[in-house]
């Protein structure tokens, strides 16, 4: 007996519960980045087994270095191409730079205010001090490319941002906290020496050595990410042998636990008005969320390890749990605005002759 057409059992891929098209549907935490693991496996080793003595000061020489090299490597790969793409989204550069030094430091500043009950001065310090580092460049142009977005311009305004930061993070932090900063000269030659420097070294450098990180771009990424990993331990390893974790109460922690998602989901909304309101097109909208609401630990760690020098430890911790945040809500999003554009790049299904075979389910048994 021949199955006619209307007794077709239904494909498998709905018979087991996935979507038609082939794809299954991945489990929300597969999109999550292993990187926030590793970030939380570096505090716990620092809690765990914190650097002293000659160990320490060996631990900051390494961090120097890794910082320095990690800005080269963002130098080198910036091609001239890339940058004057990224110049003409002129409304872009500026949201992101009035979300990263206009609106971070008026939420921070109100963040300071109303959380000055459950936060001690350190960690509102710490809340500020977030408010006012430049974005990143890594986590937000690897975000704007799995969202889709646009790439030149998110790789542009990371990095303009990161230098404008140079200057503009430590006179701001002067300025809002005062004489819990410490400005000097010495400190902006520090840092102009292990972030600015490099990055312009890497670009003089770009014409005999950019081939050659293009094609190891997988084999160079863990240096990324390592450079980070290490500032992250020396800046919590100092911490755990400072003893200032004493400090932090279960009731610091939730309050933290309540305003960093507050600042983000803030930042994040005003940022998409703002682009909507600019007149911005998808992609160039999705870069300038991604990129005005996240926040650099590459140059954020050392700064605050200049500004504050021993009190570092503790007031890195907002921007730490911040930045883990922000790695959690943009794989998300990027996960979501992903989906949403290849819906929009399908083709319509192509409507059915009156002829044609459907199927159709068989009727009950008696």
């Amino acid at each position: 007996m021949t199955t006619t057409p209307q007794h077709r059992a239904p494909p498998a891929a709905q018979a087991r519960g996935r979507p038609p098209g082939g794809g299954e549907r991945r489990p929300w935490w597969r999109a999550l980045d292993p990187y926030v693991a590793a970030l939380a496996g570096a505090v716990a080793l620092a809690a765990l087994l914190p650097a002293t003595g000659r160990a320490a000061r060996g631990a900051e020489v390494a961090c120097d270095l890794a910082v320095g090299l990690l800005f080269f490597l963002y130098g080198a790969r910036l091609s001239t191409r890339e940058t004057l793409a990224g110049l003409r989204h002129l409304r872009l550069h500026g949201l992101v730079l009035a979300s990263t030094f206009v609106l971070f430091p008026v939420l921070g500043s109100a963040v300071a205010v109303l959380a000055s009950g459950p936060l001690p001065e350190q960690l509102r310090t710490g809340v500020l001090f977030l408010c006012l580092v430049p974005s990143t460049v890594q986590s937000s142009v690897a975000l704007t490319g799995a969202a889709r977005g646009n790439v030149p311009a998110a790789i542009c305004a990371g990095t303009y941002s990161s230098l404008v930061g140079l200057v503009l993070t430590p006179l701001l932090a002067a300025w809002l906290l005062g004489a819990r900063a410490v400005l000097s000269a010495d400190g902006l030659l520090r840092i102009f020496a292990q972030l600015l420097a490099p990055f312009v070294l890497g670009q003089l450098l770009r014409p005999w050595i950019g081939g050659f990180l293009g094609r190891h771009r997988r084999v160079l990424a863990p240096v990324d990410r390592g450079s980070i990993l290490l500032v992250v331990y020396t800046a919590f390893s100092g911490a755990v042998a400072q003893g200032v974790w004493s400090t932090v109460t279960p009731a610091a922690l939730l309050g933290l636990g309540i305003a960093l998602p507050a600042l983000l989901a803030s930042t994040l909304l005003t940022v998409r008005l703002g682009a909507r309101l600019l007149g911005l097109d998808r992609a160039s909208g999705i870069a300038a969320v991604l990129c005005g609401s996240q926040k650099s630990l590459a140059a954020g760690l050392p700064m605050a390890t200049v500004l504050f020098g021993a009190q570092a430890g503790l007031l890195v911790l907002p921007l730490m749990l911040y930045h883990q945040l922000q790695l959690v809500a943009g794989a998300l999003l990027a996960a979501r605005w992903s989906r949403a554009a290849a819906g929009e790049e399908s083709p319509p299904p192509a409507r059915a002759s009156p002829g044609a075979l459907t199927y159709r389910p068989p009727p009950p048994a008696p």
